[in-house]
């Protein structure tokens, strides 16, 4: 699956939201995507266009103007029968550093984060 957006919407830490760190973004065609997860669960949350889904091991690559996220294919209707979803991003427009710290904050203990920056 592909999206393209202008803008990474991020918040590493949400303190009125009980320290929940978020990423969301919404495509061209108007497509919301949410990945978020608290400090103390074990599992993160991704959101698209409304329907929420529980995730662990999720694999997620960052690079300069690319969110490639990976999932086992048992969670595939997470993201409409897909095990990838792949965000393109306007870099410019992104602030980049903190994408890196909300991705790690979403992916530590429970998933993989790599950086491609």
């Amino acid at each position: 699956m592909k999206m393209k957006t202008a803008l990474l919407i991020v918040n590493p830490c949400d303190e009125e939201e009980d320290n929940m760190a978020m990423l969301c973004c919404h495509s061209d065609q108007g497509e919301m995507f949410l990945m978020s997860r608290y400090p103390d669960e074990d599992e993160l949350e991704i959101t698209l266009d409304g329907e929420p889904s529980t995730l662990d091991g999720v694999k997620v690559t960052l690079s300069p103007s690319l969110l490639k996220i990976e999932i086992a294919a048992a969670d595939a209707d997470a993201l409409n029968g897909d095990d990838v979803l792949e965000i393109t991003f306007d870099a410019d427009m992104t602030d980049l550093a903190e994408v890196e710290e909300t991705l790690q904050n979403i992916l530590k203990g429970t998933g993989t984060y790599i950086s491609e920056l």
